[in-house]
Formats: C-alpha cells, structure tokens, sequence
C-alpha cells in the first residue's frame, strides 16, 4: 500500500524538484523539462500553499516577486567597501601592473592570475544567513551605491532567478561553504531582453533605452518588483565574503566553491601562470564578445592568492591585485549635422552635438557631447564636418576627432558659441580659470527645470510623480527645454521656452501648489494631483540634510549634506557658520566651505531657505555630540562582537572623537577584534597595532 505523504513533505518535495529545474535551467542553461512542465509543477506548489498557508517560507521558489518596497529603499552600509578597479587600456600598462604586482610580493613567490570577462552591468552585494534545516537563506541584496553604502533591493533581487532564494545544507557542505556568507557579483541585462524592452517601450510610446547597463541598474530600482521579473535580469557571482573577510586561499577555490553552491559563475574565466597568458586570454575573449549574448567592456585580471592579495592591500580607492583591462571604445564615423546647448542646473552651458544616427557599440548614436568651447577649439570642429565618435568606456558618446572627407568638406561653418543663454536670453558668464560658461540668472526656466528634477530625485526629497513630463508642464513648457535650444550659429537670442501660465518659478512654489493647479493640467486627474500633493507634503519631513542636498549647493554631495546637519543641527546655525567652522566639519575643506558660505551670502538663497522654511520644511537634524574620549586615535573593526553591530561600533568611536579605518596600517592605534576575526587581526599582530576587544573598546568609551 503506497505511502501518504504528509503536506510539508509534499510541499518540500516540490520545492526541492522545482529549485533544482531552476538551476539546470537558470544558471547551467541545460533544462531537462520543458517550460508547460515546469508550469505544472509550480502551480501544484501553489495550490498546495493556498491549501496550507502556515507552510509557505520566503525562500520558496512561489514566493520570488514580493510585494512592493513600502518608501523607496534603505540605505546600508557594506561589510567591506564595494571599491572600484583601476583600469589598463594597453598591453603596456597591464604589463607595469604585472612588475607592480611582482615588486610587492617576496622574489621567491610564483605569482598566478586569475582572468575573468569584465560583465558590463552593476554590482550587488548578496548576504546570506542561517535557514531551516541547515540551509543558507537570502537575507539581503545591496546595490553598490558609493561603494561604502548601498540600496537595500533584496525584494528585486529575489525575482532573479539565477540567484538563489536558499542553499541547501548538502551544497553548502559540497562548497565548504557556511551557513552565513556574502557573495558579491555583477546583475547584467542579456541582449535578448534588452531589445525585448525596447520594442517594448517603442510601442508604449516611449524612448529606447540607452544601454543594457543603464536598463540593469535602472530595473533593479525599479518600485515593481513585477516589472524587474519581467525583465529577466541575470546575476554572475565571482567573489565570497564572511564578516567582510574573503573566505578561501584563492580566487580559483572561490569561484569553484560558488559553482558548488549553486550560483551562475561565468563559464570564461581561466587561471593563468603568466602575464603573457593573460594577454592571450584578452585577445580572445575580445573575439568572443560579439556572440556572448551579453555586454562586456574588458577582462577583470586577479591575484590567485589571498594571502598575496593580504600582502598587497589597497590604494584609497581600489584593489592593488587586480586590475580591469579595457577594451578599445568601439568607435563610428557620421556627420555632425548641428550643435545644440544645453543649460544645467548650475547655469552651465553644455554643447551637444546633433548628430546623423550611427550605430556604435549595440546602440544608436544621434547626440554627443562636446564639453565646452575649449573642447570645440581643441578639435576644430566644425558643423557639417566628419567626425569620429567613440563610446567612451562603451557608454558616453563623444566626439574625439574630425575625420578628412571630401563629400562634407565643403560644406562646413564655424560653431559659435553663444553669448546669451540659448532659454532666457541673459548674457553668459565666464569665471576666470574656469572653463564653463554659465547663465547666471537664477529664474532662467531651463535652471529652474534642472533644480526641479534635482529636488525631486530619489536621494534627495524622493517626490515620486515629479518627473519630466510633470515639470515641463508645471513650467508652462509644452516640449522639453533642451529640444528648443539655440542653434549654433543663430544670431538671434533664442526666446525663453515658458508660457504665461508657469505654476513655478522657484522651488518653494512647489509647496504652494494646490490641487485645483493640478487638475487644470493635462492628462492629470483627481487621483494624480492627489498623489503628487501627498508626496510633496511628505517631503517637508524629509530633513536638514536633504534639503541641503537639494539645495544644489556647489560640492556638496549627499555625504557632506549629511556631516553638515550632523554637526550644526540647523538651518540657522549653518547658515551663520563661518568659513573656519565649516573647515572644521570633517571632510569639508577650504574649497567646499567657500562653496557654502558664497552660497548663503546671495540674499535669494537666504531668502528661498526662509520661504521654505515658513512652508513647513524640517531644516533641523539631530545635532551629533562627538566627544574627545578618542580624539585622534584610529580603529579598525574585524570579526563579530558580542553585543554590538559593526555600525554600532563604529558610531560609538566616532562619537567619542575617533576615526575608523577600513584595513590594517602602522597609523592604525588599536583593532577591534571580535569572533572569527580574520586577516586584520593577522596584520594587526604583524605589525603590532594594540588588539581590543568589545569589552576593552567600550571600557576606553567609559
């Protein structure tokens, strides 16, 4: 008489079936049934968790597209920085690389590398913790973000599935993996999917989208987590992490142990013995990488060995054992039909050049820029001319020469520089020593346009709903500014682009819209003006440091926003700093705090951040009391405390006056060493940097 089998163990059988289909199709691309099986079998999965809802667990394959991120997403610092590769372009500086490499290790040392394709996407940090029965579940995804803080995305990153929800006890034991770890890798958008997208978007009406990098990053911040299983994101692994320390002896071990896990590890990638073989891995996959079915822009060449990677560390920014060799920009010759200007949020004046379409690097190229008219000069381009234009780094289209020609080159005239500001007619201006021209009226509607978006962007007042198409209209446009720009050579002043009935002027007008104001715009209606209303109401409390981020103030980027409000605590005690207490603000220097105090010197500004205020904008911050119980003494945090977070840890010693560092040095004075501590204790003990642990580092705290 046959078993009956109990409904969790139907129900985990299921799942077990259905992650194993999911990873011979997903990440080993060798399906063994086909899609109507696959089907069948998860919608079994799904009537029996309707049947038994205290049996669903998030890492069933059921559960992959969750439910919308409720404000956005977090932000979270990484467990070790996500630091950017310095690059080579030529066989002759990987070469210098490669006698760097060989001068920082002892002469004795064999030194191999590790080659893999440089995926052209964006990268995410997976961490992974302790599941059911031994396994390892998804915790968390991170974006990279500025390398130290990232996007909390986990609930799209679940809707991947090349990246698993869960890995079970059995491979975690085959990988020797265990069960709470980090495995960093790129997100990449497959060339099928890309041109799906855009036939897609061509039929909604709207633009192709750019690249399939910018479509990757732009997908995975997408609120829908719907809309990002559609897209059919990928997800290579190459890197793993414990408590921010790498794991195994190598780099070969590490991509191995991955592959045992059940992660999609990019099949071309090869340990080598030499630089020379190294080149000869670039010169191939070079030829490859027409027909990969995904971009890639280099080759990623890796120390093998961790503890030679130890040995040599790291410059501020990036790795010393590792190095991205670009591939050549692909390049194309067309004709520059025009040149268009553009003015910035700042006032700057940017020519692009108009150009023939010209298909460059998997996209079509109709506009590039020109920088400024120091550029122009350079070049000695000129309209109607041949010219050569590259994808620089295979994204930003650019002008780099002017091609001989004989059908074009008889036809040419000059580019002319305008005088006056191609939207409002006011005279451009020049800094000396600078080489951008500026309109510098600050109601100039294609300035006001620029702040708007500005204001409105996701990491500043996160005002969803006001975008393009919204403020174009909220500033009586009927067309986007940049369309209707001056044409070089014009020697008319191109007349401002706004109407009489512009509901905005400045920023603060934002705050005073009504909904009447919005119902009278087109295609809006009750439930948009609603819901613009209610987000930009939300704003007010979006605080001191946002706003001055919003503020669009001259090198003032969301770091030093947030240092500024941490330490004055208010608009007004910000705005009567002098330029010796902004310098003492760490991490401002004498050129930034120029910036501020020009700044809150112009009464329109004093006057804006007034008029804002008396609308309700929170221009208070937790002011932060740092004490000196650590003054001057450096930090460096490894393995895990008893009882405090590393971020936790880290507050604490900054708040007493003192720094963290994220690696070992003679400048370091004391390590914080908790369990499972790893190669920074190593260091620490080489170098003889005093070692604490919690209970040393909260007694100095006292």
């Amino acid at each position: 008489m046959p078993t009956a089998f109990a409904p969790d163990q139907k129900i985990e059988a299921l799942r077990e079936e259905l992650r194993h289909h999911e990873h011979l199709y997903y990440v080993l691309d060798a399906p063994e049934i086909s899609d109507a099986e696959y089907d069948a079998l998860m919608n079994r999965l799904k009537k029996l968790e309707e049947e038994h809802p205290e049996l669903v667990t998030a890492d069933s394959p059921t559960q992959r597209v969750g439910g919308k991120p409720r404000d956005g997403f977090a932000k979270m610092g990484h467990s070790r920085p996500m630091l950017s590769l310095d690059n080579a372009y030529s066989e002759e500086e990987l070469r210098a690389w490669d006698q760097r490499v060989r001068s920082g290790l002892p002469a004795s040392e064999k030194v191999s590398y590790v080659c893999e394709l440089k995926l052209d996407g964006l990268s995410m940090a997976l961490q992974y913790g302790p599941g059911a029965k031994g396994a390892a579940h998804l915790e968390r995804g991170l974006t990279r973000g500025d390398g130290t803080t990232g996007e909390d995305v986990t609930t799209n990153v679940r809707t991947i599935r090349s990246v698993p929800l869960s890995v079970a006890a059995k491979r975690l034991e085959a990988a020797g993996l265990p069960q709470s770890f980090e495995v960093r890798g790129e997100v990449v958008l497959p060339q099928a999917a890309f041109a799906k997208m855009n036939e897609e978007r061509v039929a909604a009406g709207m633009a192709p989208a750019v690249n399939p990098r910018n479509a990757a990053a732009g997908t995975i911040r997408t609120l829908e987590p719907n809309i990002v299983a559609q897209r059919r994101l990928d997800f290579y692994a190459y890197f793993l992490l414990r408590d921010g320390e790498t794991l195994l002896a190598s780099h070969t071990e590490t991509l191995d142990a991955l592959r045992a896990a059940g992660f999609r590890v990019n099949t071309h990638a090869k340990t080598v013995s030499s630089i020379d073989e190294a080149v000869q891995f670039i010169a191939k996959a070079e030829q490859l990488r027409e027909s990969l079915g995904y971009e890639i822009d280099g080759v990623v060449i890796k120390v093998d060995a961790t503890a030679q990677q130890r040995r040599l560390g790291f410059t501020g920014k990036a790795p010393r054992w590792a190095i991205a060799y670009k591939f050549a920009a692909r390049a194309a010759v067309t004709k520059l039909n025009d040149v268009l200007f553009q003015v910035g949020r700042t006032g700057k004046v940017t020519p692009v050049a108009a150009l023939e379409p010209v298909f460059v690097g998997g996209t079509t190229v109709s506009r590039a820029t020109l920088h400024n008219a120091d550029e122009i000069a350079r070049l000695g381009v000129k309209i109607g001319d041949c010219v050569k234009v590259e994808r620089g780094g295979d994204v930003i289209p650019k002008i780099v020469e002017v091609v001989a020609d004989k059908e074009h080159g008889r036809d040419t005239r000059e580019i002319v520089f305008p005088q006056n500001c191609p939207v409002c007619g006011s005279e451009l201006m020049r800094v000396e020593g600078e080489v951008d021209w500026r309109c510098v009226n600050s109601s100039c509607p294609a300035r006001v346009r620029e702040e708007l978006l500005h204001w409105a962007a996701r990491g500043v007042m996160n005002i969803e709903g006001l975008g393009d198409a919204m403020v174009a209209q909220l500033l009586g446009q009927s067309a986007v500014l940049e369309d209707a720009s001056s044409q070089a050579g014009d020697e008319e002043e191109a007349a401002p682009v706004v109407s009489r009935t512009a509901l905005i002027h400045t920023i603060d007008d934002l705050y005073r819209l009504t909904r009447e104001d919005l119902l009278g715009l087109e295609r809006v209606g009750e439930k948009t003006a609603d819901a613009l209303l209610a987000e930009i109401e939300r704003s007010k409390k979006a605080g001191l440091a946002r706003v001055l981020l919003g503020l669009g103030i001259r090198f003032v980027g969301e770091r030093t926003a947030q240092l500024l409000a941490e330490q004055f605590g208010s608009m007004e005690a910000l705005q009567a700093a002098s330029a010796e207490e902004l310098e003492a603000v760490n991490e401002v220097g004498p050129k930034v705090a120029q910036a501020i105090a020009e700044f809150f010197a112009v009464e329109k500004n004093r006057q804006l951040v007034k008029d804002l205020a008396a609308l309700g904008l929170t221009m208070t911050a937790e002011k932060r009391v740092v004490g000196t119980a650590l003054a001057g003494m450096t930090f460096v945090l490894t393995g895990t405390l008893p009882t405090l977070t590393r971020d936790e840890a880290k507050g604490k010693i900054e708040a007493a006056g003192g720094k963290v560092s994220g690696s070992v040095s003679k400048k370091t004075d004391f390590v914080v060493a908790g369990g499972e501590a790893g190669s920074k204790l190593e260091k620490a003990e080489q170098l003889g940097v005093k070692v604490l642990d919690e209970r040393g580092l909260l007694a100095m705290l006292g």
